[in-house]
């Protein structure tokens, strides 16, 4: 580069505004965002009169990161240090937040979702106390650090459940109860129906939650529960399946309902863009097949917790196998379970997954 250009604003991106202010982030008149492209914050001048919308109606999935590695526990839970909610930022509108499994073996995801009228909280976690479990807390840090990036002094909160049966998804949201701005799906049944306007249509119709430009859709999928929902985001393409799908131990509350959410889970990723299947737990093990005990505090070697799209046939193949059966089928991915304990065992090694002895930590 010629002596001096640096600087010259014909050759630099920080050229001054029509105000005479220079835009710490980069010029936004030259084309970084153009028409079809989802726009980010790092080319939105700082300086500015009314709060910051995005565009989030574009082709394809938003771009984002799950490159990283959950926080994995303690053989002695109480001598675990690690953070008791893990907050990532999958991208500026999106996060990921797990409880930490030596607070609650189960260690179940939440996630937290922006859109420009307001936040989407997706399930609450597996603990009422907020010293051991500070959901509430870290949700409002999130939301208020969001909210001043974006110029918003008023961020509404939506806190929904994929299923209010769900022992280790419900038990937080005792925690936001009487907090300001905040609507809560109902737990019970009927009255759930009600709020998606599904009490003529359940398990057949789809609901939505309008977070502003950003509409995610509740489409029912009992099977697991009876009251199970899956959530889609068409901004990141992403499938929320709680305990319907999710790379674990299934246990199938109705076989009948379970195949027929996951046929409907099926066509509608034919019709629509879907990245990954994000589901409430991870408890298998990086290798095929092996998975992590219940009530186990130490899981060094899980599985990561994103699921392809192709694993929702592979998953309603397997169902229709176990279907009016009661026993358990292991699978790469997952664990089905039908009416049988979680805690069953079995010598039959499925043909076509390899046996392979996983660590054992110590």
């Amino acid at each position: 580069m010629a002596q001096g250009a640096i600087g010259t604003p014909a050759m630099s991106a920080n050229q001054p505004s029509v105000n005479g202010r220079a835009y710490p982030n980069g010029n936004p008149e030259l084309g970084y965002n153009p028409p079809g492209v989802r726009n980010t914050d790092s080319a939105i001048p700082l300086h500015r009169d009314r709060p910051v919308a995005h565009d989030y109606a574009c082709d394809g999935p938003a771009p984002g990161s799950l490159s990283f590695r959950w926080t994995y526990g303690s053989n002695v839970a109480a001598k675990n240090r690690d953070p008791r909610v893990q907050v990532v930022q999958y991208n500026e509108d999106t996060f990921v937040l797990r409880q930490n499994v030596c607070v609650h073996w189960e260690a179940p995801f939440t996630y937290l979702l922006f859109g420009n009228k307001g936040a989407l909280l997706i399930d609450v976690g597996a603990t009422a106390a907020a010293d051991h479990y500070p959901l509430r807390q870290t949700v409002d840090a999130i939301i208020a650090r969001w909210g001043k990036a974006r110029g918003r002094s008023r961020v509404p909160l939506t806190i929904a459940m994929t299923s209010g049966e769900d022992v280790a998804q419900n038990q937080g949201l005792v925690q936001f109860a009487g907090r300001p701005d905040t609507t809560i799906v109902p737990k019970p049944l009927e009255l759930m129906k009600r709020y998606y306007g599904l009490q003529n249509s359940w398990p057949s119709g789809t609901g939505r939650i309008d977070l502003g430009d950003r509409v995610i859709e509740v489409i029912p999928s009992p099977g697991t529960h009876k009251d199970g929902v899956t959530f889609y985001d068409p901004y990141c393409d992403f499938l929320f399946t709680g305990d319907l799908l999710f790379p674990g131990k299934i246990n199938i509350g109705n076989d009948r309902d379970f195949v027929t959410s996951l046929d409907r889970l099926k066509a509608f990723a034919s019709t629509n863009s879907v990245k990954w299947v994000l589901g409430g737990h991870i408890e298998m093990m990086f290798v095929p097949g092996k998975y992590y005990p219940r009530f186990f505090t130490y899981k060094p070697y899980e599985r990561v917790l994103e699921m392809v799209p192709a694993l929702i046939d592979e998953a309603l193949k397997y169902a229709r196998e176990v279907q009016g059966k009661d026993m358990m089928l292991i699978r790469p991915d997952f664990v089905l379970f039908n009416g049988v304990s979680p805690d069953q065992r079995t010598t039959v090694w499925p043909d076509g997954v390899p046996n392979i002895n996983a660590f054992r930590p110590f």
